[in-house]
């Protein structure tokens, strides 16, 4: 009783575990289906979360914008998203003339896919997982391709001119945040001397965030981007690219991108909570799996809260803005700071408040340098010119001259 009150995941896959070699089956056979079993329950869960998501990110919209939000189907609005999801399984699908049905119609599927690929390494407690690879960070970075290449398919396969425009240039985005965002992934690795989220977990004795903010600031703006949320979201811009790449889609297909969408700005909070938070570390949670579960889903709760926040307050950037701020900023401000906090790293001493300090100061001297750059680069630009047009004077009514009606 006490080991499922203190790991009730880990109790029910042992016992799973023991049903499956009490009928006698190959013990092959039986992790193979431990492993279909936990897959699909996986897959199925965080689909499940996705209902909720649709309703607690409309809720929080509404209330940051001065709305509502949905209010009327059911206690609060909660069954608005099921009524949602009711009406667009009614929808009918449209294939358009001329399109790559395979393409068509396997865009949405990775769109959906890519995401839930990710959860598969994603460690919620100590011994809750479904697979502790030893290169858990290249997968994820090898998984997010997967969604790119869905939006490129997508876009390629619907045979419309403005799906393919809205595909190359949220292609564009994707590929140009991702750099980045990978090198910023560097410093957790570099931290903890390993690729597997579980080992850079229970290396942050202290949380990554306090040893590198700037690379944790990198990771988060660029998760933002390759998410297409706000103000990144130039791959829906609706007054240039109609809605982008799925604009050849309807029902469940169309749906499908909603989905992926959801629950792509709820893993970004989840994988920065695992590499910049400590995860599931905690007072207690080497001894109670269950509540390293529950650090965790705080710390992503704060970090979902923040990206919402962001998303309903912030205006869109223009698209060469969008690109400005990656190529000049965030590349350049990404490598200098890994490059530092590898060399400072190596060199600090084995006392961890000492390296902290030396690590935080380190941080503190790239941004003031950034800020004095960018103060020199604004100040550098021409002032702007005020051009002052002639008002153009209203001219005087002339009278109005109805045609004739000709004679009957």
């Amino acid at each position: 009783m006490n080991s499922f009150l203190t790991d009730p995941i880990g109790f029910l896959i042992l016992w799973f575990y023991s049903v499956l070699r009490g009928w006698n089956l190959p013990e092959d056979l039986v992790v193979l289906i431990a492993f279909v079993v936990g897959a699909f329950t996986l897959a199925t869960l965080s689909l499940l979360l996705v209902v909720f998501l649709i309703w607690v990110e409309r809720k929080i919209g509404g209330r940051v914008q001065d709305r509502l939000g949905p209010n009327r189907v059911g206690p609060f609005g909660l069954i608005q998203p099921v009524a949602d999801m009711l009406k667009i399984f009614t929808k009918e699908f449209i294939t358009p003339d001329g399109a790559d049905k395979v393409a068509y119609n396997l865009g949405p599927i990775l769109a959906v896919g890519a995401v839930i690929m990710i959860w598969a390494v994603v460690p919620f407690g100590i011994t809750l997982y479904g697979s502790n690879l030893n290169v858990g960070i290249l997968y994820i970075i090898a998984v997010g391709g997967i969604g790119t290449l869905g939006i490129i398919m997508a876009g390629w396969g619907s045979n419309n001119k403005f799906a393919l425009l809205g595909a190359f240039r949220a292609v564009a985005q994707l590929l140009s945040y991702e750099v980045p965002m990978v090198v910023s992934l560097l410093i957790p690795v570099m931290f903890a001397g390993s690729m597997g989220l579980n080992e850079i977990v229970r290396a942050q004795t202290v949380p990554f965030i306090v040893l590198a903010p700037i690379a944790a600031l990198i990771f988060f703006i660029s998760s933002i981007a390759e998410n297409g949320r706000a103000p990144f979201d130039l791959l829906e811009a609706e007054s240039e690219i109609v809605a982008g790449f799925n604009v050849e889609y309807s029902g469940l297909k169309f749906g499908f991108f909603f989905v992926g969408d959801f629950l792509h700005a709820f893993t970004i909070a989840l994988l920065f909570s695992v590499l910049f938070l400590g995860g599931w570390n905690g007072p207690g949670a080497d001894s109670m799996p269950i509540l390293g579960f529950v650090y965790l889903m705080i710390k992503t709760s704060l970090m979902y809260f923040l990206g919402l926040l962001i998303r309903f307050t912030l205006p869109r950037f223009r698209i060469d803005q969008m690109l400005a701020l990656n190529w000049k900023l965030l590349v350049p401000l990404s490598l200098v700071t890994v490059s530092l906090t590898a060399i400072v790293d190596k060199l600090a001493m084995n006392n961890i408040w000492v390296r902290v300090i030396v690590l935080l100061l380190v941080n503190l001297i790239i941004w003031l340098s950034l800020q004095e750059i960018m103060e020199r680069v604004y100040r550098s630009r021409p002032p702007r010119r005020t051009v002052n047009y002639p008002r153009l004077k209203p001219e005087a009514d002339e009278p109005v001259v109805q045609p004739e009606t000709p004679a009957a």
